[in-house]
């Protein structure tokens, strides 16, 4: 779920030159460089293997997320306002050839794996279908209450 996400990450540790050469496929992530690269290739070999144990821990990002749960980015921003994703923290990045950053929430991966293993979304989207309902039905009776007057 998060392979898209991992390959991003390694490739920022990478050397420019050889970034697009990693590539993820189908059950594992593929390096291709051209004959006479040995040295790069190895380089980079040490700097993926050097990185490819911890990466599962690193934070999940928000598109991440999106992934992993299959929800919606309105979704996700709703549940982390009122407190149902717990945000792991923030991280600020500079755009790459652009002046402005942004700053995104981050989550902890065994928070979305209990997320995902205890079928929280299902249980989430419910609760909210019946607060709209019940928002839907307050707003019309409001109305007639209006008319009447």
């Amino acid at each position: 779920m998060r392979a898209k996400g991992i390959v991003q990450e390694l490739r920022t540790y990478l050397p420019r030159a050889v970034q697009k050469s990693l590539q993820l496929v189908e059950g594992g992530l593929e390096m291709r460089m051209p004959a006479g690269s040995e040295q790069d290739f190895a380089r980079a070999s040490a700097i993926i293997g050097e990185r490819l144990p911890t990466i599962g821990q690193r934070q999940v990002l928000p598109r991440e997320i999106e992934d992993i749960l299959e929800i919606k980015a309105g979704e996700r921003r709703r549940w982390l306002a009122d407190g149902r994703l717990q945000s792991a923290g923030t991280k600020t990045v500079k755009l790459r050839g652009r002046a402005r950053s942004i700053t995104f929430h981050v989550f902890d991966p065994a928070h979305v794996a209990t997320i995902r293993d205890e079928g929280l979304v299902d249980a989430w989207r419910e609760a909210d279908a019946e607060r709209a309902a019940e928002k839907r039905r307050e707003a019309a009776w409001a109305r007639v209450r209006r008319k009447s007057d």
